[in-house]
Parts: C-alpha cells; sequence; structure tokens
C-alpha cells in the first residue's frame, strides 16, 4: 500500500539535527570519506546520542495516534547510506516512529524537499536552510539549545519563525523596547528554532 501524505504534516530533518554526530561529521567534513564510513558500520549497533532536534521530533511524532497519522517525520541528510542504517537504528532506539529517509552522500539535501512530499526542513547546518529557503521552501535551523529548552516545556511545541529577520537579528537589538521583545522571543521559542528570511 503507497504511502498517503494527505492531511500530514511532512518534517524533513537532517541526521546531525536528530542526533549527536559532531565526531563523525568531523570526519566527513575533512573529506576523509573511507575513515567516516568505516566510523558508522563500526558503530552501527551503538545508538547516537541524542541530538538538538530530537525532543522536538518526539513532540511531534506525539501528534500521531493509532488511528490518526498526523505528522510524518524524515531523515534528509549529507550523510551515506551505510550511516543510514546507523540513523534508523538509533531512531528505533530512541522509540522514533521514522520509516523514510534520504542520504545524499554529500549532495545539497534540498533538492529532495519536493520529492519527499516535506512541508518543513529542518537542519543544525545554517548552509542548507539558506539553500532551502532560496529554492522556496519552508525550513528552519535547529540551534544547539534547542534539547535543554524543549525538556522545559515537555508538553508543548513551541517553534518561532522570524522570516523578517527582525526578533532574532542583530539589528533588532537597536532600542531597548526592541531588545526585550527580543529577549521575550527567544525565549518563547523553547524548542529552538529559528528562520531567516531572504
Amino acid at each position: 500500500m503507497p504511502i498517503s501524505l494527505q492531511d500530514k504534516l511532512v518534517v524533513a530533518i537532517s541526521s546531525r539535527a536528530l542526533f549527536d554526530f559532531e565526531e563523525e561529521n568531523h570526519l566527513f567534513e575533512h573529506g576523509d570519506d573511507r575513515a567516516y564510513m568505516a566510523l558508522q558500520l563500526e558503530r552501527l549497533e551503538v545508538p547516537a546520542q541524542a541530538g538538538c532536534a530530537l525532543p522536538l521530533v518526539r513532540k511531534l511524532l506525539g501528534f500521531n495516534t493509532d488511528d490518526h497519522h498526523r505528522v510524518e517525520v524524515v531523515i534528509l541528510s549529507r550523510n551515506d547510506p551505510a550511516s543510514g542504517m546507523r540513523v534508523f537504528r538509533s531512531a528505533r532506539h530512541h522509540g522514533l516512529a521514522i520509516e523514510r529517509g534520504v542520504f545524499t552522500r554529500g549532495r545539497s539535501p534540498y533538492a529532495y524537499l519536493s520529492a519527499l512530499g516535506a512541508n518543513l526542513f529542518l537542519s543544525a547546518n545554517e548552509d542548507d536552510v539558506r539553500s532551502a529557503l532560496a529554492a522556496g521552501f519552508v525550513a528552519a535551523r535547529v540551534y544547539p539549545d534547542s534539547a535543554r529548552a524543549g525538556g522545559s516545556h515537555p508538553n508543548e511545541v513551541r517553534i518561532a519563525f522570524d522570516g523578517d529577520a527582525v526578533l532574532f537579528s542583530d539589528e533588532a537589538g537597536a532600542g531597548e523596547g526592541s531588545q526585550r521583545a527580543g529577549a521575550r522571543a527567544r525565549g518563547a521559542h523553547a524548542d529552538g528554532l529559528g528562520s531567516r528570511g531572504r
């Protein structure tokens, strides 16, 4: 039976936002593909630690019930397919019902958003978010404070989008009133998300 995306929120998320792959990513960014894949395969049975967006993803998937599947989370990653096996095993370990993913092996991920039927792309990589926004997709960067801030409100999903970059830009602090408004907004975006418009 084909997957139906009708009446679903489809959220594409990078594997680095979902899991802590910083050590592995260091090898990847320095161009040592073989060492990177070897390390991921060596750790295949070792579940990855939670990344900054894992609490948010858990909350989003919490909208699903046995009778109504409202949210689908798909992995969209620059990782290779071998790493994908570890990503899916880690998702299963953390109790996340994630069934689809695309692993681009270093290519820009935003080109796959349409094919995935994604309504939103979340990534820890600012360049990927900017590329997705420039291509007309809704995208947001997930910040490192997300996990800590999201834990402060375990039964709420809080997302702040700053389409005109007023609340979260450096220029927002020009006046004292703006600083207070920006501080309130930053506090309100407990799951650590933000996006900047073009």
